[in-house]
């Protein structure tokens, strides 16, 4: 008899609620003060309760919707009051049709084309008395709704207009907005769920008996973008991921700590309190020693884009506690709709490490002019910022600017010419959501681009970031790297060159053009180092909007051949988590 399969391990899931989650998300989307009016608390309570009444409206069988619904297939089912019926639906739905038609109207005054000519039936019909003249709004609402929940055949033509109304509305505040709204609405439908052990409950039965998932919890207070509830504090949230893990279900759970710099300072030795002995660092009685060394958390999850490096100096110690343990990380690196909403600082204006030229045959700070606060987010988010940790000589030079004498004896800094004596080129991090969809595509697309091509040429090294510790470092192929080259090359080229770093398909799983370079990148005939650090993610709750667990679990498995799928989301996983 064959031996059992190791278990399914989704590496990458969220649980937290609507109250973990700042009420101002619209901020930077929408002018001041109207991002005020779109509050999250205020929408996902909307939904709530109109989910919990929709609900009961559709399962229970006594309820009102229920009763019309069956008076309505009564009356169908004689000829003579059918015939009535269909015409009285048919009468309704042109009314709503007319009515969406003057709503979209009014959005984009149609003097001419299309709009216009409905405009002049509409008046036509309106003689002939088959059409309202001027319904009130009340009618207007109404009619649509009815249309809408009781007439399915005319409730098709209503969604395609919708559609073409959703299609203009995007040219005026933005795709991003939109993208906004949509993660409104997936919170909002996740609002039924009061605690995270609802919503674990809602994903681990998605899956096969055993499954077990990495769950990443979130801190969004210093995101600037309103203050968080105070059942949405951060110690409440991971008091309750304790209470889970501690549960019946906390077998299969394996929560991570969510880290980020601020935090640390605003916190100070509560929150992470350490001594330095020969280069190694032991925890003092604080947060982080309780979460992972007696409750058993996993691991540590950083969200750059809120607005930080992953090389922050105050995260450098915690680094090397990790990477010394085999301690893995998870490191958002996407871009997308949560980031730092404040004002952008003046010393984001250039990168701390990184360097260009002049033109003069200068060296200054690399560039960064981005002012948007999407766009300055993405800095932080940047692969290439993670060689600054893995690379001797960029974390040298990060060290030697330091004040702190603690990182220097912890690295066995010397000077800038003498390598460390520790380092964090074992530092164990997965680089989440692979970089994105639009990033693998840019890797497809640049055929005529050198950096590219690297990655095909020598698939053992990859870029060639020019960094060993008996050279200079070559500052321009670094900000060329940064300023052009696509973020899978990037990655992929971490992942090879440094032994424990990793990539999840999270959130980029929904997006099937990515399935055939997939299974390019975890051939080990083609790339055998790659095919070991891939892993199966899923990012759950937040890829809802796209496909369920079960879908995105059945899509993937039939793209992928079953040593395919074992090998990412069964064998992988393992030495992930693994600690020393």
């Amino acid at each position: 008899m064959p031996s059992a399969k190791k278990e399914i391990i989704n590496c990458h899931t969220h649980i937290f609620t609507r109250d973990h989650v700042p009420p101002f998300l619209a901020k930077s989307f929408v002018f001041w003060p109207f991002y005020y009016l779109i509050n999250l608390r205020w929408i996902t309570s909307g939904i709530k309760k109109w989910l919990r009444f929709s609900g009961r409206q559709k399962y229970a069988p006594n309820s009102l919707y229920n009763r019309v619904k069956d008076f309505i297939q009564a009356i169908n089912n004689h000829i003579l009051s059918g015939i009535l019926l269909k015409v009285l639906a048919f009468w309704l739905s042109i009314n709503a049709f007319f009515v969406l038609v003057s709503w979209l109207s009014s959005i984009s005054p149609a003097s001419s084309g299309f709009l216009a000519q409905i405009e002049k039936l509409q008046a036509r019909l309106a003689e002939w008395f088959v059409v309202l003249k001027h319904p009130s709004v009340v009618w207007q609402i109404s009619l649509v709704v009815i249309v809408v929940f009781l007439i399915p055949n005319s409730r098709k033509i209503i969604f395609t207009l919708l559609k073409l109304i959703w299609r203009f509305l995007r040219f005026i505040p933005g795709k991003r907005t939109f993208e906004l709204l949509e993660r409104y609405l997936l919170l909002g439908r996740f609002a039924l769920y009061k605690t995270q052990s609802g919503v674990f409950t809602r994903l681990k039965n998605q899956y096969p008996s055993g499954t077990r998932f990495v769950v990443l919890p979130m801190d969004m207070k210093y995101m600037e973008a309103g203050k968080l509830p105070a059942q949405g504090a951060f110690k409440q949230q991971m008091a309750e991921l304790v209470k889970l893990k501690k549960s019946s279900s906390g077998q299969w759970l394996e929560p991570f700590v969510f880290i980020d710099p601020r935090r640390i300072r605003e916190e100070g030795d509560s929150f992470f309190s350490y001594t330095v002995d020969n280069g190694k660092v032991n925890l003092n009685d604080c947060a982080i020693k309780e979460y992972i060394e007696t409750q058993g958390f996993s691991g540590f999850k950083i969200y750059p884009a809120l607005g930080y490096y992953p090389f922050d100096e105050d995260l450098l110690p915690l680094w090397k506690y990790a990477a010394d343990r085999g301690i893995p990380i998870m490191t958002h690196a996407i871009a997308g709709t949560i980031f730092y909403r404040g004002k952008k600082k003046k010393e984001w204006n250039e990168h701390p490490v990184f360097q260009e030229s002049d033109g003069k045959g200068n060296m200054r700070p690399l560039s960064l002019p981005e002012k948007k606060n999407y766009d300055f987010s993405i800095n932080f988010t940047h692969p290439l910022n993670y060689l600054c940790l893995l690379s001797e000589p960029l974390l040298r030079t990060l060290v030697a600017k330091s004040t702190k004498p603690v990182l220097k004896e912890l690295f066995g800094y010397v000077d800038e010419q003498t390598p460390l004596a520790h380092h964090l080129s074992h530092l164990k991090v997965c680089l989440a959501h692979f970089g994105g969809e639009e990033e693998w595509v840019k890797y497809l697309e640049s055929d005529r681009y050198s950096f590219s091509q690297q990655l095909i040429k020598d698939r053992s090294r990859g870029i060639d970031f020019r960094l060993n510790q008996n050279s200079s470092i070559n500052w321009n192929i670094l900000s060329q790297v940064w300023r052009f080259v696509d973020w899978y090359s990037i990655m992929c080229s971490l992942m090879v060159q440094y032994p424990n770093v990793y990539a999840d398909i999270s959130y980029i799983l929904s997006k099937p053009r990515i399935l055939p370079l997939l299974k390019e990148t975890i051939n080990p005939d083609i790339n055998p180092q790659l095919s070991q650090r891939v892993l199966f993610g899923t990012d759950f709750y937040v890829v809802r909007n796209h496909f369920s667990e079960k879908d995105l679990l059945a899509q993937l498995r039939g793209g992928l051949t079953e040593l395919e799928f074992d090998r990412i989301a069964r064998e992988n996983p393992v030495h992930y988590l693994k600690k020393y």
